[in-house]
């Protein structure tokens, strides 16, 4: 078994410590972000929407005639 001792204590003083070794993006920066994560998005709902339309044309109509 292991002891645990060994294992690194977490205070909140060292999260504060770590808080000043950040880095501090510009606006610019802010803005490209932004722009990356709307891009990312939009392309991962226009690959949703490719799935979708190719599985019915896969299908076909009969997809929605389930038996109830």
């Amino acid at each position: 078994m292991r002891s645990t001792s060994a294992r690194p204590v977490w205070r909140a003083s060292d999260v504060a410590e770590d808080d000043k070794d950040m880095v501090t993006l510009t606006e610019a920066q802010k803005k490209a972000r932004r722009s990356r994560s709307l891009a990312i998005a939009v392309a991962l709902g226009v690959l949703v929407i490719v799935f979708y339309v190719a599985t019915i044309a896969k299908y076909g109509p009969a997809i929605l005639n389930k038996a109830m």
